[in-house]
């Protein structure tokens, strides 16, 4: 296991730049994922991090060591890639076994890493089989499994769930999960899903356009979004983002916007500022039976509902644009019906409508 430092490095494929001089600290032992959508970065960086990809500028250490100009087998590094890439001629033991063909271990001592191995992915009933007769799974544990057989310092992960359905993928997310509590071992995880990084990750790294956003705890970015787009993109369903002014009185969203009825606002900011509130879908309580105690109410007609066992969620059309809520389970919600639902100022993150940033002070959350 080793800390990888991340100082200052940059990717450009002759002119165009596609990461920026990203600084980041990935601890001994810690699980950090990188997300972000398509063509961020993170893969480059992950790729950058293991030598398929040459270093434009900066400096990489794994472990200490300088390792800018080592090849990828010099970095003692491992990498689990979206597709399985297990030869489909050998079987789940030879695959295992693959990595350790240049080793100077003797037979016995490979036979015995691979079988440990298989224990602890649970694929010791498969050793005889070749892929074709595997889920996948298990193709996905055996692609791993020929990563750990190594002992690598640390395991690179490149959307390794992408292309597993539903129930597998949170049957994985399970497993890589339960492995990284075994082995402690440094773990470096690309995704483009959210969910899979709020569930895995000790540290959330956010790119976007090749440089990093914010860096934090799941719940640190869940609750404290540094800036719009990372309030939009952690969490599901997305933070819901409402236009106001603040005034004298308090906001002011606009003939057309949700009824604010706010006095004091949490940000000292001065009158006349255009500001962007955001509230996630999970902070908005359906009103019935009269119920009008909330200082912030936002009334509109439903244009869908969504259930989702537990709970239901309701696209809201507003006199602008629209919000996505939760209700009960048990609420009737019919197109067209005019709803309302409440909330309180605690819940609300607050972001300057020009910069997109979060504001210095703003509610406790």
């Amino acid at each position: 296991m080793a800390k990888i430092e991340l100082d200052k490095i940059s990717k450009r494929y002759g002119s165009i730049a596609t990461v920026h001089s990203i600084d980041l600290t990935i601890e001994d032992g810690e699980f950090v994922v990188l997300v972000g959508p398509s063509g961020c970065g993170k893969s480059t960086t992950l790729r950058m991090i293991a030598g398929l990809e040459a270093i434009s500028g900066g400096t990489l250490r794994i472990g200490g060591e300088v390792v800018n100009n080592h090849e990828p087998k010099h970095r003692n590094i491992a990498m689990v890639f979206q597709n399985y890439a297990i030869y489909p001629h050998l079987t789940v033991a030879q695959n295992i076994g693959f990595g350790l063909y240049t080793s100077k271990l003797t037979k016995a001592d490979k036979q015995a890493r691979i079988g440990e191995t298989a224990k602890m992915l649970g694929l010791e009933p498969y050793l005889d089989r070749r892929p074709a007769a595997l889920s996948g799974g298990q193709r996905q544990r055996v692609a791993i499994g020929r990563a750990m057989v190594r002992d690598p310092v640390a395991f690179l992960f490149d959307e390794p769930l992408s292309n597993l359905d539903a129930q597998l993928r949170g049957q994985m997310r399970l497993e890589i999960k339960q492995l990284h509590q075994r082995l402690r071992s440094t773990i470096v995880f690309v995704t483009h899903d959210q969910v899979e990084a709020m569930s895995l990750a000790d540290r959330i790294v956010v790119m976007r356009e090749g440089r990093i956003l914010q860096v934090g705890a799941p719940m640190e970015l869940y609750n404290r979004p540094v800036d719009i787009f990372t309030a939009r993109f952690i969490g599901t369903p997305e933070m819901n983002m409402i236009d106001a002014t603040v005034t004298d009185a308090g906001l002011d969203a606009g003939a057309n916007g949700p009824s604010l009825r706010l006095t004091g606002l949490p940000v000292r900011t001065d009158a006349g500022r255009a500001i962007v509130l955001g509230i996630r879908p999970q902070e908005l309580t359906l009103l019935t039976d009269g119920r009008d105690d909330f200082p912030i109410r936002i009334e509109g007609k439903i244009r869908v509902a969504e259930p989702q066992g537990p709970e239901t969620f309701v696209l809201v059309d507003l006199p602008a644009g629209h919000i996505v809520a939760r209700a009960p389970a048990t609420a009737i919600l019919r197109p067209n019906d005019t709803v309302a639902f409440g909330a309180h100022p605690d819940s609300l993150r607050v972001f300057d409508k020009d910069t997109e940033r979060l504001l210095a002070a703003l509610p406790a959350v």
